[in-house]
């Protein structure tokens, strides 16, 4: 090729390049100028729709947009998660997401192929502890005596959570590993025919997220032995935390919501989410009704790949102990 083809082709891919970028800047300058699709990778009802929903609601007025939620359920949130990586990275198609789908799937199934790195982080929108409970039946009122007799009765007891590799299940097995105690792990099929078994004395332990244990252990049907995070939380102060027992004092796991992107979203339009996200985090109509859910509203900024790093190493080191892989 001759030097003047050369220079022709290189001109050409410089108009070409001219044409687009005003393109491209007008339509992050613009952003939104359509729709946003929220992805809540679980069916209608639960804490993850919940907290979709009114994430939603709130970032409509922050960011002056419609924002509606989809929900695709499967996989344990697996399905709507890669929904959203498979979208165009223009800020119309984001997840928000729970643990289970976006941390701590890929480390207990080989089927998962994608990992939180494959994400743009947005944002923290809020945790919510978890709360292990047991049935009336046990005759336990507080953690150390449920210590006491798990551990003088090795292999008798067993407790259950919404599904294996769940953050309910990893929970669990933390229990287990900090307090040298052994209970057989039960999956059940979500939280309702949890409730049952551990309300009918047909199981000695549960592990719920603290909104689906709360009604059952005000009405006194469980007894709560303490929830999971490293400080009471501000819903039930009267639930001590599990941390508060030398034996269990490095628990510390929640269930967290997080909002997200697909990858390689332009630095602008995640700037102009994790603003709205932010601005959405104050509204006192969302903080009203994540904090009557159970959930502690986000303080602050916060590092997401910090965070999402962290905690799935802790998630990792749980799944190592408890020989958890599908």
């Amino acid at each position: 090729m001759n030097t003047h083809a050369v220079r022709r082709i290189l001109g050409l891919l410089a108009c070409a390049m001219a044409a687009v970028s005003p393109l491209a800047h007008a339509q992050t300058d613009n952003y939104p100028a359509k729709p946003i699709t929220i992805v809540v990778g679980y069916p209608p009802g639960g804490s993850t729709d919940l907290t979709g929903r009114v994430v939603a609601a709130a970032l409509a007025k922050s960011l002056n947009a419609t924002v509606v939620v989809e929900n695709i359920g499967g996989a344990g949130g697996a399905i709507g998660a890669q929904k959203v990586l498979g979208a165009a990275p223009d800020g119309y198609t984001l997840l928000v997401g729970a643990n289970n789908e976006v941390a701590i799937n890929r480390l207990v199934s080989s089927t998962i192929k994608y990992s939180w790195q494959d994400f743009t982080p947005i944002g923290l929108i809020a945790s919510q502890p978890l709360v292990l409970v047991t049935s009336p039946k046990m005759g336990v009122k507080n953690t150390d005596e449920f210590l006491k007799l798990a551990k003088s009765n090795p292999g008798r007891f067993s407790y259950g959570s919404s599904g294996v590799g769940t953050s309910l299940h990893l929970a669990g097995e933390m229990v287990k590993e900090q307090a040298g105690i052994f209970m057989t792990h039960i999956p059940y099929r979500g939280v309702a025919p949890l409730a049952t078994d551990v309300i009918g004395n047909n199981l000695e332990v549960g592990v719920f997220v603290l909104s689906s244990g709360l009604p059952h252990i005000r009405s006194g049907k469980v007894v709560a032995l303490g929830t999971t995070e490293k400080n009471r939380s501000k819903v039930t102060p009267e639930i001590p935390a599990l941390a508060e027992h030398p034996l269990l004092k490095n628990t510390d796991i929640s269930t967290w919501f997080v909002l997200m992107g697909p990858g390689k979203l332009p630095e602008p339009i995640a700037a102009k989410l994790k603003k709205g996200l932010a601005d959405a985090l104050q509204n006192p109509e969302l903080r009203s009704k994540l904090e009557a859910s159970g959930s502690a509203v986000a303080q602050g900024a916060v590092d997401m790949n910090k965070f999402l790093r962290e905690e799935t190493a802790k998630y990792q080191r749980i799944v190592d102990f408890a020989k958890i892989r599908e």
